[in-house]
């Protein structure tokens, strides 16, 4: 996948992708917004995220409200919750220029097609599908007539619904897809995370595959990278303690930083399979082990064990030699500290 801003590319030879996701962490502050975005660019992430809806677009008042009682959103009306967490739709020009100023790519979660129609006269350029909006079938039409990039999260999804999912988007155009594996729940613990399944996304629909994570820290996003990961999207604000409805899970600037330095540091780690000596590794062969006369030697005296050992560094014969040289005689005097070489020996 290739995006249109300072040839930015997504995939397995360029370094990960890393997505800053806003949601309603700018507390309805435009200030604080264009202070997130400006964040998100100090510490080297490629994107910042938005999320395009109201409570309107999303639910009516009075559907539902929130029983579970480890939600961090308990108690809550979804939609007064929405209505709490949206991003204003006036500002998101605003937002993207900025992004652009910075050097960053901005783009939206549209939750319906109204959405969609918003985010094409803003030049939107890249799409994601949020994982409880993964069934809805005609925002992905929508989204995928577009002709652009998308991003899909797999969250309370079976492989079946994300099947029909992924058919959906590619029989109305889609052609650059990925993949993220994601557990929708806030936050998401390490042990329901079931990265392994990375890999196998990737087979099973032929795209790109990255992480939407919900984990507490980084770890969990570094170690997807090993998995094949090519996306990672973690949710950013500020400051914790200034409150936000996704603070509690998302990532400070220090944070995101070293979320984009280390999971920098784990592509490069990657490589090939190889089983060379690297160029980095040559100088250090010198302190293998090898065979050196720890004594001084007569020449005519046998040698053994108590005239030579097996020690650092390797510039005499290899220890595997030891047993074949015990027992044969010295060609001419050796002092102690000699490496051991097969013309010292006669």
């Amino acid at each position: 996948m290739k995006i249109d801003l300072k040839g930015i590319n997504i995939g397995e030879k360029y370094f990960p992708f890393i997505i800053a996701e806003m949601s309603g962490n700018h507390n309805h502050s435009i200030e604080r917004a264009v202070s997130i975005v400006d964040a998100v660019a100090d510490a080297g992430a490629h994107a910042i995220k938005l999320q395009t809806y109201t409570a309107d677009t999303l639910t009516i008042q009075g559907a539902y409200t929130i029983t579970d009682k480890k939600s961090l959103w308990y108690g809550k009306e979804l939609y007064d919750l929405y209505k709490e967490a949206y991003t204003p739709w006036e500002w998101h020009e605003k937002l993207f220029a900025r992004a652009k100023e910075k050097g960053i790519i901005c783009f939206s979660t549209p939750f319906d097609e109204t959405s969609v129609d918003f985010l094409e006269k803003l030049g939107n350029p890249i799409y994601k599908i949020a994982s409880f909006e993964n069934n809805y079938h005609h925002l992905l039409q929508k989204v995928a007539q577009t002709g652009k990039p998308v991003i899909m999260s797999t969250g309370i999804s079976t492989r079946e619904e994300l099947t029909e999912s992924v058919d959906v988007l590619r029989r109305n155009g889609c052609t650059e897809l990925t993949l993220l594996k994601c557990t929708s729940s806030y936050p998401a613990s390490p042990e329901s995370s079931n990265i392994n399944t990375i890999p196998d996304l990737q087979k099973t629909f032929n795209c790109q595959v990255g992480l939407s994570d919900h984990t507490l820290g980084i770890g969990v996003a570094v170690a997807s990278i090993a998995l094949g990961a090519v996306v990672i999207e973690k949710h950013f604000t500020l400051d914790r303690s200034e409150g936000g409805v996704d603070s509690a899970f998302s990532l400070e600037p220090h944070e995101l930083k070293l979320l984009v330095d280390e999971t920098k540091r784990a592509w490069l780690s990657l490589g090939k399979i190889s089983y060379d000596i690297t160029q980095e590794e040559e100088g250090s062969r010198a302190f293998k082990r090898s065979i050196y006369a720890s004594a001084n030697i007569k020449k005519g005296e046998e040698l053994g064990r108590d005239n030579i050992r097996i020690i650092r560094p390797g510039f005499g014969l290899a220890p595997k030699f030891y047993d074949q040289v015990v027992g044969k005689k010295a060609k001419t005097d050796i002092k102690t500290g000699t490496p051991l070489t097969r013309d010292l020996i006669e």
